[in-house]
Formats: structure tokens, C-alpha cells, sequence
């Protein structure tokens, strides 16, 4: 399975989150998952990258041009698939994936889990999205999707798009209902 991964590029953030992120790039890699991921060098993407690659297992970076440009590629990217920009990164990891995990992030990381969640909405795929909520990080998100359904604005339950895990065990489990 190639599972793509949305997270942090940033360093300063709780050392707990990459201790959690290599757990889950060793934990794909000693189940014969690929990791499809942004492909830069910092923060929870290289994390994830380095404990895939230390473990055996195979990292597919999804790079737009600007980031080969400053030169903050990794190291640990086995197949590098180069892109215009954020859109068309975007895209091509909906297509190269077959499920998708979001681990603590920023904006871009909100940006890609709503692009693959409206996607899924409207019928162009029916691949699950999981936020892996490390120590409660997507508890506000949650508050915030459940509010939005009290108000009627989202169709549906947004629970049949988005699932929740608070362990890898949880990950496990939602992957081998797929």
C-alpha cells in the first residue's frame, strides 16, 4: 500500500511528534508500505522519510519546483516525481496513494487534508484520510468539524471521510478495513 503522509516541515515543534513519526515510517516499512510525502528535508516530512528508508522501506517525494530550487530535498526520497507547484503536488498524491495519514501540521497540512476530504465529497476517489491525533493535536480541528455539522454547512457526517487514531495500533486497524 502506499500510504501518504501530510505533516510538519517545521524543526521546533514537541519532540514527541517525531518520536510518533518514526514509529509510523518504521512501523509502514516492516509491513511493506511505501510513503508518499512532500520530499523536503526538515521537520516531520524528513522524520518520517529517514525511519521508512532505516527500516527498509521505499519514500516517494512529490517536490514542487521551488523546493528543488533552494535545495531542500532529502536525502531519504527513493523516487523523486518533480511538480509545477502546491496544486500539482496535491494532485499527484492523490493519485499515487492509497490512503492518507495526517500527522501534526501547519497550513499546508490543513490545506492538503480539506483538498483530499472535498475531493472524496464529491466522488472523484473513496480513499480514506486518517488524522493520527498525537497528544489531542487535531481535538480543536475536531471541535471545529463538529461544529460545523451542528450548522448544517457540511453534508453528511464528515466522520465517513475523515477518521480518527491515537495510536499506530488504531492506524493498523483503519488500513486493513481498506
Amino acid at each position: 500500500m502506499k500510504i501518504c503522509v501530510f505533516c510538519s516541515a517545521n524543526q521546533q515543534i514537541d519532540p514527541e511528534f517525531f518520536a510518533l513519526t518514526e514509529e509510523l515510517g518504521r512501523w509502514a516499512a516492516e509491513n511493506g508500505h511505501s510513503i508518499v510525502y512532500g520530499g523536503v528535508n526538515m521537520g516531520l516530512m524528513e522524520c518520517v522519510a529517514k525511519a521508512t528508508k532505516q527500516a527498509g522501506g521505499q519514500t516517494i517525494g512529490i517536490i514542487p519546483t521551488i523546493i528543488e530550487k533552494t535545495g531542500r530535498i532529502s536525502d531519504y526520497v527513493d523516487v523523486e516525481v518533480f511538480c509545477d507547484n502546491l496544486s500539482d503536488r496535491k494532485q499527484l498524491m492523490q493519485d499515487k496513494s492509497n490512503v492518507f495519514i495526517a500527522l501534526p501540521g501547519g497550513l499546508g497540512t490543513l490545506d492538503e487534508i480539506f483538498t483530499i476530504v472535498a475531493s472524496a465529497t464529491i466522488g472523484y476517489h473513496q480513499k480514506p484520510l486518517i488524522l493520527y491525533n498525537m497528544k489531542g493535536f487535531w481535538n480543536s480541528l475536531v471541535a471545529l468539524l463538529d461544529d460545523l455539522q451542528a450548522k448544517g454547512v457540511v453534508r453528511g457526517n464528515w466522520q465517513d471521510y475523515i477518521k480518527m487514531a491515537n495510536s499506530i495500533e488504531d492506524i493498523q486497524s483503519l488500513i486493513s478495513n481498506e
